[in-house]
């Protein structure tokens, strides 16, 4: 495998790794990428413009939030966003702790949630007390919390008891010693402007920390690329001049020696840019306040909470975006507006201002996706944060885009794909329409048992569907070779299609921050965790 040229230490380069990413797209020779300037035009998105010659498909469900596996389609592509859990805040601040700094506080500020496949729960990370100590609080479901009392703090669920700012809290997976098993960086207060590592066996006893960042912003997070196997420092720094606050990059595969970069030595990773609007009542050019990043399926998601300037009787009304990198270093930011998930403009809401994504991103619960964020409720009149709480936004799974057709059957055909599986699964609402599926050769010719006629329609709303051809058991015949897809879609919705080595229709994609029935950072069951 060839690899890449590592930048020289002085110029904060990684270390050499691979080239040829999992889907065919090759890197610049010089990586992290040094070239573009701090300024707030959007980002070039290299392997949308010069795409693989044969797409491997063998990671992951394959979405379409961009054309990269799009040759040619009469489909329309419609971005959905999360909508909130009707039960609004699943987490308040119920605790005397919880009551401590300037105002009422349990919320993720970045932080972490996640599924423990080793303990079978959901466990929540948070800011208990307005910038004070760091919590812990663990669930069944996702929805009902509970906060144990521990023996850091007696009597309380504090795990760390320094004041903080942002955190991140990561539950490592691929980690061999159980001793790091958990991972936090915390910006700490009063501080260097530097975040602080610490290591963990259960989440809950950290200890001193192991290690100290680089120079950086509050607001600094920490995810892991497991595509890659490196660690990413989302290095929070400021441009009065130009675009605010902004991001700049730092890897590497060990998690501390990625830390170790000098003032200014990281290259400019990303900022708002000129298509995120200003707020008609501030007319201030956007910022990126935070982001937040991790692995799902075949690609990488990235929480974008844009900071649109602060009214002087209003706290931020900071908004979660989203956006997509197929390579861990490069945004297609498809949509601005509406935000993913929005703050609320009438007052008394609990989500009136300043909405924060949770470290690890999402999980996977069912045929859901459950987005963790802060929502703050300001007051009227003050740039308080007000009572400041943990909030759900709900997403289908995959539900990010759609290819959509209606009473007219439209086609999308993918471009050159090869995989080694031999179960096609879908991800479609059909169940007022049908959607039938042919392969075509490398010339694009029909194989024809594997053709539109004897495909079996698939009429159902389901988040994994099997496609079947009465002609042929599987797609045995065709793994290795280069062929197309082409879906044949009526009045229905297409989020996904992936190709198992299996019947279960497990993926082999990444699972965010994981859910019920998922064994590990990588889906290997399939429909298990539906009952199917």
């Amino acid at each position: 495998m060839v690899t890449v040229s590592a930048a020289t230490a002085e110029e904060g380069g990684a270390p050499a790794t691979q080239r040829i990413l999992f889907n065919g797209i090759r890197l610049p020779e010089v990586w992290p990428p040094r070239d573009r300037p701090i300024s707030r035009e959007p980002m070039p998105v290299p392997y949308l413009t010069s795409v693989p010659e044969v797409i491997p498909i063998d990671v992951g469900r394959q979405l379409f939030v961009d054309d990269f596996l799009v040759e040619q389609t009469t489909l329309k592509r419609t971005y959905h966003t999360a909508q909130y859990h009707p039960g609004h805040p699943v987490l308040k601040p119920d605790k005397p702790w919880e009551h401590e700094g300037a105002s009422p506080t349990a919320m993720v500020f970045s932080d972490g949630v996640w599924w423990d496949p080793q303990d079978k729960q959901f466990k929540m990370w948070y800011m208990a007390g307005y910038v004070r100590g760091t919590a812990y609080a663990t669930s069944a479901n996702g929805l009902h919390w509970n906060k144990p009392e521990l023996n850091v703090r007696a009597g309380t669920n504090l795990v760390e008891t320094s004041s903080r700012d942002s955190t991140t809290v990561w539950l490592d997976l691929e980690e061999n010693d159980p001793n790091r098993r958990y991972k936090l960086f915390s910006f700490l207060y009063p501080g260097k402007g530097r975040m602080s590592v610490y290591f963990s066996a259960d989440g809950i006893h950290w200890g001193k920390p192991v290690a100290e960042s680089g120079p950086c912003g509050d607001r600094t997070t920490v995810f892991y690329n497991p595509f890659r196997k490196v660690w990413v420092y989302g290095i929070r720094d400021y441009d009065p001049k130009s675009i605010g606050r902004f991001r700049r990059y730092s890897e590497h595969p060990d998690v501390l020696t990625a830390a170790k970069w000098e003032a200014g030595q990281a290259p400019f990773w990303v900022g708002a840019d000129a298509l995120d609007p200003q707020r008609p009542d501030l007319k201030t050019p956007p910022e990126l306040y935070n982001l937040d990043c991790v692995a799902y399926e075949s690609l990488m998601i990235g929480l974008f909470s844009i900071w649109y300037g602060q009214p002087n009787d209003r706290a931020k009304p900071n908004e979660l975006c989203i956006g997509f990198s197929r390579d861990g270093f490069h945004w297609h930011r498809p949509v601005h507006r509406p935000p993913f998930l929005g703050v609320s403009e009438r007052y008394g809401d609990y989500n009136w201002a300043n909405i924060q994504s949770a470290g690890g991103c999402c999980l996977i619960v069912g045929d859901k996706l459950y987005f963790y964020v802060s929502t703050r409720a300001g007051e009227r009149g003050s740039r308080s944060s007000g009572v400041s709480t943990t909030s759900l936004g709900i997403l289908r799974r995959d539900g990010f885009a759609s290819m959509d057709a209606g009473e007219t059957t439209g086609t999308l055909t993918t471009r050159v794909v090869r995989f080694r599986g031999k179960h096609l699964f879908v991800n479609a609402d059909t169940k007022d329409g049908e959607l039938r599926v042919e392969a075509l050769d490398a010339n694009g010719q029909i194989i024809p048992a594997f053709s539109r006629e004897t495909c079996q329609p698939i009429r159902a709303d389901k988040t994994l569907q099997p496609v079947r051809w009465s002609g042929a058991q599987d797609l045995s015949e065709l793994a290795g070779k280069p062929v197309r897809f082409r879906f044949h879609l009526t009045h229905g919705r297409l989020y996904a299609f992936w190709v198992s080595p299996d019947a279960s229709g497990a993926s082999h994609g990444y699972v965010a921050a994981g859910g019920p029935g998922y064994t590990g950072p990588i889906d290997t069951v399939g429909g298990a965790v539906l009952g199917q």
